[in-house]
Formats: C-alpha cells, sequence, structure tokens
C-alpha cells in the first residue's frame, strides 16, 4: 500500500516582480510529491530553483517573488492560500526548516536547549518538561556527545558538525510531519558530514518523517534520497528514484552533473619535491593562537610547530577537519594572525608576522581568495571599482591605464567587460566568485591563499572555477595555497598535500607520496569518508570509516 502524500506541488509555478511591475519566470510549472517516511532531493546548480521551491513547501516566498499559478499543498491543505496567521500555525509544528547555516540559525545569546524547545512549546505541543526530555531523547538518537548536558551550553561551545545535529533536532523537537533542508551538509568537512548524514538517516526513518533535501552534491544525495527531482532553470529535467536517476540518467543534463561530480581522490603521478632555490614560502616551526597576548601567548594554542614550503608556481593543498588550523594557517602567512612562535619566509626573506609591519611591496606578493565571495565584496561597489581599488593601492593606476586593466583582470577570470558597471547583487555566485579571484590578481602576486573557494559553489560551477584556476597558474606562474575539506578537489589539482589535524601537519608531501598506501591513520580516515556516487555507499562504507577511526585514536 502506497504511503500518505505529505507534500505536493501541483504546476507550481513562481515569478519574479521587476521595479516596473513586469514579471519573470523562475519556477515553471512544478510537480512532484513527498510521501511519509519518504526523502525527496532537489539538485541542480546555482539558479536553478532548489531552494526557490522548497521554500514554497513552507507557504514562502523570498522578497519580490510571488506563487503566479499552480498550488503548494501540505496533507491536501493549499498554503498559498493561507493568511500569515494560518502559517504560523503550521510553520515549526507540521513543518520544519534545517538552514545551510546553523550558526547564523542559532541566537548566540541563549542556550541550546531554550532555542531547541522553543517551537515545540509556543506550539503548545508539549510543556516545557516534556520539551526538554524529547529534546534530550533526540541529542541522544543524533549521536551527540553528553545529551544530557549538551543542552546548557551556548552555541559556540560546540562544533559546526554538532551545531548542524542540534538543528535538526531544533526541527525535529516539534515533530513535524515534513523537513525542509537546505545544504545542511555542504560546508561540512566530509568527516562531520558522514556522521551528520548518519544521524539525519536514522531519525527520519526511526521517527517516520518526510524530508525534502536541497543539495547540488549528488554524492550526498546518493546516501539519502529515496527520489530525485532534477533541476534546471525553474524546469524539471528528470525525475525518479535515486538509483535510477544516478545509475541510468536520462537527460543530457542529467549526465552533465554526472560527469561534474569530483572524481574520488587518487594518487597521481609522481612529481619531484621542490628545490630549496624555488621556494616562494617557507614555514619554519610556526605556532600560533587566539585569545590574550597573540604575539607571545594566545590563551588557546592552534597551530603547533609547523613546518611547511611552497616551490613556485606549485599548488599547496592544505586538508583537514573544521577546527584542524587550515584557516589559521592561512592568516598567518597573510599576516592576518600573528604568529608567536617560529618564521615565515617569503622569497628568503622574513616576513614580519604582523600586517601592518609588512611594507606594501609584501602585501601585494600574497593575496586573499575567502571563501563567501558574497561578504569579501563590497555590495555598495560597482566590480569596476572593487577590481580599481588594488591597482590604485599597490600599482598606483589610475584613469583610462586603470580601466583598461579592469577589463583585462574581467577577461582573464573569463567575465565580460559589460560586467564592469555591475553591482555584486546582479550576478550569480560562481561569477562573484571570480570577481573576487579578479580583485586579488589584480595586484599581481606571487602566492594567492584559497580559502575554501568552491565549496560553497555546486559542481558544474566549481569545477569551472577550478579549470580557471589552472588556467591562470599556467599562464601567469601564480603558487596556490589551496585550502579545502574536499580531498577530491585537492588531489585533482594540487602537486603536494599537507594534512592536518588537532594544529599540527600529520602528514605532508607530494599528492602520489600522501595518496599511496601506508598513509596516516587520519588521511586514511578523511579517504574512507569521501562520498561515492552509489546508492548504499554510506552503509557499506560504515565499517571502513570506524576502522580508520579506531586506527587514529591508537596513534593520537
Amino acid at each position: 500500500m502506497e504511503k500518505k502524500v505529505v507534500f505536493e506541488a501541483k504546476n507550481l509555478c513562481i515569478n519574479a516582480v521587476r521595479d516596473d511591475g513586469s514579471e519573470l519566470p523562475i519556477v515553471k510549472g512544478v510537480d512532484f510529491q513527498v510521501r511519509e517516511g519518504e526523502v525527496v532531493a532537489l539538485i541542480g546548480e546555482s539558479g536553478s530553483g532548489k531552494t526557490t521551491i522548497a521554500l514554497s513547501a513552507l507557504g514562502y516566498c523570498k522578497p519580490g517573488l510571488k506563487i503566479s499559478e499552480g498550488n503548494t499543498l501540505l496533507f491536501d491543505q493549499d498554503l498559498s492560500s493561507m493568511n500569515i496567521e494560518e502559517l504560523r500555525q503550521i510553520r515549526g509544528e507540521k513543518v520544519a526548516y534545517l538552514a545551510q547555516s546553523a550558526i547564523a540559525t542559532f541566537n548566540p545569546a541563549l542556550k541550546i536547549n531554550e532555542q531547541v524547545t522553543e517551537s515545540a512549546v509556543i506550539h503548545g505541543s508539549k510543556t516545557q518538561s516534556d520539551a526538554n526530555q524529547f529534546a534530550q531523547d533526540l541529542y541522544a538518537a543524533l549521536d551527540l556527545p553528553n545529551p544530557e548536558s549538551i543542552g546548557t551550553r551556548y552555541p559556540h561551545q560546540v562544533s559546526g558538525g554538532q551545531l548542524q545535529r542540534l538543528m535538526a533536532a531544533m526541527a525535529l523537537c516539534g515533530e513535524p510531519s515534513l523537513l525542509v533542508l537546505d545544504e545542511p551538509t555542504t560546508a561540512l568537512d566530509v568527516t562531520t558530514q558522514i556522521e551528520v548524514l548518519k544521524a539525519f538517516k536514522k531519525v527520519i526513518r526511526e521517527r517516520g518523517a518526510a524530508a525534502i533535501y536541497v543539495t547540488h552534491d549528488l554524492a550526498v544525495v546518493a546516501q539519502i534520497a529515496d527520489r530525485i527531482v532534477v533541476l534546471y532553470n525553474g524546469d524539471i529535467q528528470e525525475k525518479g528514484s535515486a538509483n535510477d536517476v544516478i545509475s541510468k540518467p536520462r537527460h543530457p543534463y542529467t549526465k552533465r552533473l554526472m560527469q561534474a561530480v569530483r572524481p574520488l581522490p587518487a594518487a597521481g603521478k609522481k612529481s619531484e619535491e621542490a628545490r630549496e632555490s624555488d621556494r616562494v614560502i617557507q614555514i619554519n616551526g610556526v605556532s600560533a593562537g587566539y585569545g590574550g597576548d597573540v604575539t607571545k601567548n594566545p590563551t588557546e594554542v592552534i597551530l603547533k610547530d609547523i613546518n611547511l614550503q611552497l616551490a613556485r608556481g606549485e599548488v599547496l593543498g592544505v586538508i583537514g577537519e573544521s577546527g584542524s588550523g587550515k584557516s589559521t594557517l592561512a592568516r598567518v602567512i597573510a599576516g592576518l594572525l600573528p604568529s608567536f612562535e617560529g618564521d615565515t619566509l617569503l622569497d628568503g626573506q622574513k616576513l614580519s608576522p604582523r600586517l601592518e609591519d609588512r611594507p606594501r611591496s609584501e602585501l601585494r606578493k600574497i593575496q586573499f581568495v575567502y571563501q563567501m565571495a558574497d561578504t569579501a565584496i563590497n555590495p555598495k561597489q560597482t566590480i569596476g571599482n572593487i577590481l580599481g581599488r588594488p591597482l590604485e593601492f599597490y600599482l598606483n593606476m589610475f584613469g583610462q591605464k586603470r580601466k583598461d586593466r579592469v577589463l583585462e583582470l574581467l577577461d582573464m577570470v573569463e567575465l565580460p567587460k559589460e560586467f564592469y558597471t555591475r553591482y555584486p547583487h546582479e550576478l550569480s555566485g560562481g561569477q562573484k566568485q571570480r570577481v573576487n579571484l579578479a580583485r586579488a590578481l589584480a595586484a599581481e602576486p606571487e602566492v594567492l591563499l584559497c580559502d575554501e573557494v568552491t565549496s560553497a559553489l555546486d559542481s558544474i560551477v566549481g569545477a569551472n572555477v577550478i579549470e580557471l584556476l589552472r588556467g591562470l597558474r599556467k599562464n601567469l606562474g601564480v603558487s596556490f595555497v589551496f585550502i579545502s575539506h574536499d580531498l577530491s578537489t585537492v588531489s585533482a589539482f594540487a602537486d603536494s598535500i599537507a594534512v592536518m589535524y588537532k594544529g599540527i601537519i600529520a602528514e605532508t608531501g607530494t599528492v602520489h607520496k600522501v595518496l599511496s598506501p601506508p598513509s596516516h591513520p587520519y588521511t586514511d580516515l578523511l579517504i574512507s569518508s569521501v562520498p561515492e556516487l552509489k546508492v548504499g555507499w554510506l552503509e557499506k562504507a560504515d565499517k571502513n570509516i570506524q576502522k580508520a577511526k579506531d586506527e587514529l585514536e591508537k596513534g593520537f
């Protein structure tokens, strides 16, 4: 017997309303159902309409959008016809939303348990005492440490992966019939992602909830989804069971998505170690931390006796889980965080640990490309001004010469010259990341510090950015410190790898050396935790992952 339909989109059409009142179709006649105990994944590249469709399950449209036609039905109740008070009664009780960023979802000033239980208590489905007990049971079900006391902490006192699971507990506490999960594991490292996926899958199955899972990561979809809906430009290209769509894709766009999936990390051809004369960056015995006097005695030491080198024209991949010290290492190289021990050398010359003590000529040679282009570039400035500022600051370039160079930079990152007068909000995520990259290149650096530059991008856009970086490396001879939690991307792009674990370098060497067995137990854990594009991989891989964890515990 078929299970009950929890949510259904019928000929759903959503339009964007322009300033002049005209309308632009965003979602174009979408039809799909979600049944009890079922996970339906909405996949597609950025701008395909995934999140817009998913939010309609809460009776919500982003500002500037409206449902122009069709219906969104929750247990046969039309959400699109409800007023705000009726929707308020449904949200949190019958349908709940899990956002991509848990840290942005939680209030830092309130304890975790107060926030997890709030919705259930407000809706009257549970007393505070019952909600507290139910939340504690959820913490245990989600494999959180110390389930009896973790709710008494503040959000900043738990890890990113734990906070993501606590956000799931917040959504589940009201026992909703439908969960809307919007890229809930995108920003997590592979080891944390696997644990969160296992916890989500376990709770959804045990509690019989239905779920809409929005993601661009097909390997994740293969582990959690029962059915898949493939979207492009607001249209459904293909839908079916997860096994059918992944193993026997029919539509050309689905096949294109499959081809863009990053290959599993593997040892490549052997490459020579860098000669000393080729080294552009040398890190000798560097330690750094946060809190107190960071230049002498920081409260919390993050990096411990780091030794690394980067050759001219080389890509050094830095991998590790959240909190391992990857971004802190980049901040030390850039001078944003001074080290309290050790030295960083550029072209054989010792750099001052503090950014403000470095001359402009040294600042120019090391440039940072940040993870989130949305927050890294000024929304009030045109692209021309954003790219023109480093030309003025570092190269004393003004007027027509400045404009000509900005147009060259746009061409270098494969953006049209018309973008010169545009603002960031007029660009897609991938285009903004290219502007972010062009701004760093404007200084004509020797070293680019790329901090998770593809982690927030879909597989197709991310692959295009990596291809762009390859071309820039070939044409400009720039060196890269490429920080990522995505081992597949690092292994495909880097020449050498540094594996970081708890603030130390666990293993370093050429890609071939690091990924060829025998590897460090932590490297084995990272490799074992990379999801494969196979339905059922998660259950089969669990044994290997646990074995790698056991080996790691023996060594540390």
